[in-house]
């Protein structure tokens, strides 16, 4: 058993978690502080990533939002192209891309977004983290600070880190809230007091406290408990995947180093010195295996490979590497089940290329009002009442009509005659259709109604119209 973390049992890791004492508490997870040329290229990206990721927000085409998931008005701005409720099948398709990329992605790759490109790592491994060691220290200084009384200096150095953190929280909360509703929305909730916008407030407050308890406290646990792509891995992973693995043939067995003795019997590579362990954000042994906790941060790699230099062994004992590859030397990317995977992700966006170019700019619902049949005027007419519903797709003021295919109706419009949507707008309206009642053969009858853009006919839409049938009196 491991004597840096006693629920490392080589025999059952796999029935525990790193973060969770045998006892069922929380085993809080110290992580040493790695360098490294991949934590280097971590951060290199994460800079990037975190700058396209404040910046989305700000980002305009034509005054437009680039990106905008506005799901209280279910309006959505992806890449500049807005989708409505009336577009659902078209964010159901955007969604099966994205979800059979991941599969394709992690069927070859493994889980290496998550040590690269997870917002839930940016923040805690390059930001909370960052700032943590640099506040408190190394993993020993943090945990002898833990240990210790509340004197000044605890007091001092957790305030300060608690006061960053709420800052940073805050900030992160702006920046969904911005990608939610709009930067503009935003910033009026910001420019007022509360009081004039007091569900704004209350959810800008709720998303801080969410983020400061999850990158203060919660940390490895939204991983390993609440993300299912860990869980995933069981059956997204095989023999041919690409993780972080420890090469267990050159590895084994693991003999330390000891000073002015001769070692007799066979070892590997490995000397046993933990430091893959003391590295580790979730606390797991990467000599186990892949394991679900494993996010692919490449901070064992980095540790390993500079004990290897000193050592004066060669680097790669921990690497990018497929159990295959490691077994029988062999790497296999592309097997018959990637196949299947990238085979289904083209068909879906073809189909999905296809639906863009052939979507309606314009969109029209109409249903007859709830609650009422007909009106009999004293004009010896009958007419229906009845509700439409308008959206603009496109970023341009569009001015629409409704006209009857059959000249016996008529379309009376209640209220503003001037039917013009402004762009990205939804509009609800009401209007009658009127027929003379001696024209009523039947109670109930099918009516085409023509919607005109712009004076032209971009749609036919069917309702119903019924009434009294003339008796002839």
């Amino acid at each position: 058993m491991s004597k840096l973390n006693p629920n490392l049992d080589p025999e059952n890791f796999r029935d525990s978690l790193a973060s969770v004492s045998s006892e069922g508490k929380r085993n809080w997870i110290y992580p040493k502080k790695v360098s490294g040329k991949f934590y280097k290229w971590r951060t290199y990206l994460s800079w990037v990533l975190l700058a396209i990721l404040f910046a989305g927000p700000f980002i305009q085409v034509g005054g437009r939002p680039y990106m905008l998931f506005n799901i209280f008005e279910r309006k959505f701005i992806i890449f500049g192209a807005a989708f409505w409720p009336q577009d659902t099948h078209l964010l159901i398709f955007l969604l099966l891309i994205f979800f059979v990329f991941i599969i394709l992605f992690t069927a070859v790759f493994g889980r290496i977004f998550c040590g690269w490109a997870c917002p839930q790592t940016l923040f805690l491994e390059m930001v909370f983290r960052k700032i943590e060691y640099a506040i408190e220290g190394d993993a020993n200084q943090q945990r002898k600070l833990n240990d210790m009384p509340w004197n000044s200096e605890k007091i001092w150095k957790k305030g300060v880190k608690m006061t960053i953190f709420v800052v940073i929280s805050l900030l992160i909360s702006h920046l969904v809230m911005a990608y939610l509703i709009g930067v503009d929305q935003v910033m009026e909730i910001v420019s007022q007091p509360p009081s004039a916008h007091m569900a704004g407030f209350i959810g800008l407050m709720a998303f801080t406290g969410i983020f400061l308890f999850v990158f203060s406290w919660f940390r490895e646990q939204a991983c390993i408990v609440v993300c299912p792509y860990g869980r995933l891995q069981g059956v997204l992973l095989d023999a041919n995947s690409i993780n972080v693995t420890y090469d267990h043939v050159r590895g084994e067995p693991r003999v330390p180093i000891r000073k002015n003795k001769m070692e007799e019997e066979p070892k590997g590579d490995c000397i046993d010195c933990g430091l893959c362990v003391q590295v580790c954000p979730t606390g797991i042994d990467i000599r186990n295996g892949v394991q679900m906790e494993c996010v692919n941060c490449t901070a064992c790699i980095d540790v390993c490979d500079e004990v290897m230099v000193k050592v004066d062994r060669p680097e790669g004992l921990i690497r990018y590497a497929s159990d295959n590859s490691v077994m029988h030397r062999t790497q296999k990317l592309i097997t018959p089940r990637v196949k299947a995977y990238s085979a289904m992700l083209v068909i879906l966006m073809g189909a999905f290329i296809t639906l863009i170019a052939t979507r309606e700019d314009l969109a029209a619902t109409v249903t007859r009002f709830r609650g009422m049949t007909y009106q009999a005027r004293d004009t010896g007419q009958i007419s229906n009442l009845y509700e439409v519903s308008f959206i603009n797709k496109t970023f341009d003021a569009q001015k629409v009509a409704l006209v009857a295919e059959n000249e016996k109706y008529t379309v009376e419009v209640v209220g503003d005659q001037n039917w013009t949507l402004n762009g990205q707008a939804k509009f609800d309206g009401r209007f009658f259709l009127v027929k003379d009642q001696k024209d009523m053969l039947v109670n109930q009858e099918d009516v085409t109604l023509l919607l005109m853009q712009n004076g032209e006919v971009i749609d036919r839409i069917s309702t119903s119209f019924v009434g009294p049938v003339f008796s002839g009196k």
